[in-house]
Formats: C-alpha cells, sequence, structure tokens
C-alpha cells in the first residue's frame, strides 16, 4: 500500500526543483517506491570540501531533499506543507568521485510531525551516511 497523497512521476519531481538548490547540485530522483523514495548526486566541485572529498554538508543538503520533498508527497498539498526542524548524520565513509544515491523511508508518519531515515551510498552500495529528518506539518495560511 502506497503512502503518497497523490499520484505524481519523476519528471513532476524534476519540475518542481527547477531554480533551487537541487537542480544547481544535480540532484536527481530516481525511484519512487509505494514507500520510499530514491535519489542521488554527483560527487563534484559543486558538492566537494578541500580535502577532495565530498563535503559533510552535501550529504546532508541530499538527505535533507529526499527527506522533505517525501514528506510534502505524503500530505494534501493543498491544506499542508512539511518543514525541517532537526535533521542529523553520521558520516561513515569518504566518497572522492562518482554518484552517490539516498534512500528516504519513514519511521513516523504523524499529523503534526514526521521523522525521515536516509542512508546514503556510494557507486559499490557501501553506506556512507546516516541521517534522521524530523519534519513539521504545518497548515497552509
Amino acid at each position: 500500500m502506497s503512502i503518497w497523497s497523490k499520484n505524481f512521476t519523476v519528471s513532476d519531481l524534476e519540475e518542481r526543483n527547477k531554480g533551487t538548490m537541487i537542480e544547481y547540485l544535480d540532484i536527481q530522483i530516481t525511484e519512487v517506491g509505494d514507500d520510499f523514495l530514491k535519489g542521488d548526486m554527483p560527487v563534484d566541485d559543486r558538492t566537494k570540501q578541500p580535502a577532495g572529498i565530498m563535503h559533510g554538508g552535501a550529504s546532508l543538503v541530499l538527505a535533507e531533499t529526499l527527506g522533505s520533498t517525501a514528506a510534502n508527497l505524503v500530505v494534501d498539498e493543498s491544506r499542508y506543507q512539511c518543514v525541517g526542524m532537526e535533521i542529523n548524520a553520521n558520516h561513515i565513509r569518504s566518497v572522492r568521485e562518482g554518484r552517490v544515491s539516498g534512500i528516504a523511508k519513514p519511521h513516523h508518519l504523524g499529523r503534526s510531525t514526521q521523522v525521515w531515515e536516509i542512508l546514503i551510498y556510494n557507486g559499490e552500495e557501501q553506506l556512507l551516511c546516516v541521517s534522521r529528518l524530523s519534519v513539521s506539518v504545518l497548515k497552509r495560511f
């Protein structure tokens, strides 16, 4: 059974992200499942720190993108919007090149809060980062 509040495609999400940091960093939503959202991002000059490895903040941008996008797709967006309250990350290993991928799955989908876990992997499917995002579900005015 699907958790999403409406039908949408990956192309719909690409359109939504135009003109944002998501587009600038070339974050791509790649797959939508019944209870998960997947996406990826390049490791390049936009996402690296001076030491030549992916910046930890870039991992958080990918995690928050996947988690907050998913959170907003669970609610009726004509009545509610989801905004981040807190995000954390444990960086387990580094990466110097290629693309990293993430998968967001919910832990809690409540009326006023949601909690999402986002796991980020390198191209060899090795775990790079474990992140948890808490969002507030707000009524639109």
